[in-house]
């Protein structure tokens, strides 16, 4: 098994539902970073909002990380943008050193004292060109693949910046959130390559279900091979 070298987490962030500039609908990607041991229950980090639950937050969105080598690349691409830096984009750890080109669905962290195994992708939405006061910003983050991911929480515990991430399972047939993205971004994906991805160990079951859906459409509309 490849394993990932530990990585420190350097701010953990949590945040109260606001609105964004010039937008009625609420949103809690505002989030500012704790001083301190925090508690990671099994819905996420205790104090931690979420405006639209069915979107965010929950067993399966309980804890969100977004590597700061994206927000590097989208201050490049877009250099008018607001709040690209550590917990700009709503996200809940801040790492170094690990995106989704080496992270797999299914993969088992320990942080502090709590352990942690990655369900799935974030899917980015309006709310991260609302933030950044640029169009564009999220469209170039689903194209690239680069929204981070969500952790479910194995076993509760507690946890402070500078802990490490430490990589502690893969399971066998693991699919690396770079594949997983890249696939799903292709128009008409091969069913082997669709069933594979809904077969990933660890992979939130509502996933699984959007892709087994996408393979019948596929099926009864002649994509199918």
């Amino acid at each position: 098994m490849e394993m990932i070298a530990p990585v420190s987490v350097d701010g953990i962030f949590t945040g109260k539902i606001g609105f964004l500039p010039g937008e009625s609908r609420g949103s809690a990607i505002d989030k500012r970073p704790l001083s301190g041991r925090c508690v990671i229950g099994p819905e996420g980090l205790a104090g931690d909002e979420h405006a639209d639950p069915g979107a965010h937050g929950g067993a399966e969105k309980a804890v969100h990380l977004f590597p700061q080598e994206h927000h590097a690349a989208l201050a490049r691409a877009f250099p008018e943008a607001r709040h690209l830096q550590p917990g700009g984009l709503g996200e809940n750890l801040s790492t170094c050193g690990i995106t989704e080109n080496e992270a797999c669905i299914g993969d088992i962290f320990a942080l502090g004292t709590a352990r942690l195994q990655i369900a799935q992708p974030r899917t980015p939405c309006w709310k991260i060109d609302a933030r950044c006061g640029v169009e564009g910003v999220a469209a170039r983050v689903a194209e690239h693949g680069i929204a981070g991911w969500y952790f479910r929480v194995l076993t509760p515990g507690e946890c402070a910046a500078g802990d490490a991430l430490i990589h502690l399972e893969r399971p066998a047939g693991a699919v690396s959130l770079a594949r997983f993205n890249r696939s799903l971004r292709e128009q008409r994906p091969s069913l082997q390559v669709l069933d594979r991805l809904a077969g990933a160990p660890g992979l939130a079951a509502e996933w699984v279900r959007k892709i087994r859906s996408r393979m019948e459409w596929l099926q009864e509309n002649g994509g199918a091979s």
